[in-house]
């Protein structure tokens, strides 16, 4: 299955590219919503991101693995599973 990114704010659009295919560790904005965590990805969001929040929170859920996201524990799982 092909992951369609084209629904995230353009400059966000990479950070997740990389953790979802390289499953590497992005910025804080990012990895809060990945850990279902909205008091800090409000905390971390920009303007762009805190209105669009709704597009990553469906971006997570309609082309996301899942078990890539949804909480902390999910997403330290998913960094060490790194392929080298």
């Amino acid at each position: 299955m092909e992951i369609d990114y084209s629904g995230l704010p353009d400059h966000i659009r990479a950070g997740f590219k990389i953790y979802i295919e390289d499953h590497r560790l992005p910025g804080d904005f990012i990895t809060a919503c990945l850990e279902n965590n909205l008091n800090r990805a409000f905390a971390y969001a920009d303007g762009i991101n805190r209105e669009r929040l709704r597009d990553v929170v469906l971006f997570l859920h309609n082309e996301a693995p899942g078990n890539c996201w949804g909480s902390q524990e999910k997403v330290k799982a998913w960094v060490k599973a790194r392929k080298s």
